[in-house]
């Protein structure tokens, strides 16, 4: 198939070669001219991954929004999700009427608390069924070595689910599907929150104990917040949820944990944005979590405790003394 991936970041680039790999004509597209033309004439994204001698060569690049698209018949959305709407913006009308969007951003809008699915409809006036969304534990640079991985392509068709599942499939990447769109937004977005946290604790020299608590709290958190959704709460204890959970509270190649880990260390929210390695989205995602848990009724004591960190600056003792209130209660 003809297919177009908007946006060149790591994750961008390498999910394009793994729809190279998987035998599809790949076009990237990107803003920064020195990458457009480092991908179309060299086959290598030096800027964001230089580790990768050699691109595909079925993959292409360019700057020119409705060259990209022009025939595509799956268009792939990797902006960083709080720049999406304005972005996609640009490319409304350009899309052909046929083709499948699919998002790759993991995050809730800022101002909206809206997720992904949402922005990107509401952006392009797409129908349901022609909105799909990938989300698992897929780091980028791992998925760039091709390292054996595997992620959901949620679609509330099935049909669609399937189309992009095979245009992503190969030797080394394997994509399940779902039609819940709602839990796997909600996964790969709100695991973030928790990956802040967990960070923040390596950070500050806490063990295995304290990581475990906190991702597994974490996780009845962000399950019951997505059940009061409307999502299916198997979802969460799958490869978007759990395994998403596990790979980005674990490595320090995750932009979440790193940026927590550096609040361990002591520094504040904004020193921490100066080192810490690209956009983390848990940042702003996390004032969204607290909104929507009010908004649900569902309680996020994580999610307000990380609140307090990156608003007030309280220390991660204080932040984990937070989890849980003095009464006995059933886990």
């Amino acid at each position: 198939m003809k297919i177009t991936v908007l946006g060149a970041g790591a994750w961008g680039t390498a999910f394009g070669q793994v729809l190279a790999d998987a035998g599809n004509d790949v076009t990237m597209w990107a803003m920064e001219p020195e990458i457009v033309a480092g991908i179309r004439d060299n086959h290598r994204n030096h800027v964001r991954l230089p580790f990768i001698e050699h691109l595909p060569d079925n993959m292409t690049a360019t700057g020119d929004r409705a060259e990209s698209v022009k025939d595509a018949e799956i268009v792939v959305v990797a902006i960083a999700a709080q720049f999406a709407r304005v972005a996609l913006a640009e490319f409304k009308g350009l899309i052909p009427d046929d083709a499948i969007v699919v998002s790759l951003m993991k995050g809730i809008e800022r101002n909206t608390n809206k997720r992904m699915d949402e922005v990107v409809r509401e952006s392009l006036d797409l129908p349901a069924e022609r909105f799909a969304a990938v989300s698992g534990p897929n780091l980028s640079k791992e998925i760039a070595l091709r390292q054996p991985a595997a992620t959901v392509v949620g679609c509330e068709n099935l049909d669609n689910a399937t189309k992009v599942a095979k245009a992503c499939t190969t030797d080394y990447f394997k994509a399940f599907v779902t039609t819940d769109v709602i839990g796997l937004e909600m996964c790969g977005s709100l695991k973030n929150v928790v990956a802040l946290a967990v960070g923040m604790a390596r950070g500050a020299g806490y063990g295995e104990n304290t990581a475990a608590m906190i991702e597994t709290r974490g996780l009845a958190e962000l399950t019951a917040l997505g059940k009061a959704a409307g999502a299916d709460p198997k979802t969460f204890a799958g490869l978007a949820g759990v395994g998403d959970l596990i790979a980005t509270c674990g490595s320090p190649l995750s932009r979440n944990y790193t940026f927590g880990a550096n609040l361990g260390k002591g520094l504040s929210k904004e020193e921490a944005t100066k080192v810490s390695n690209g956009v983390a989205e848990g940042v702003p995602t996390t004032d969204a979590v607290v909104a929507l848990g009010d908004e649900l009724g569902v309680p996020t004591p994580l999610a307000y405790a990380m609140s307090r960190v990156l608003d007030e600056g309280i220390s991660c003792a204080e932040m984990l003394s937070q989890l849980f209130g003095r009464e006995i209660t059933a886990e």
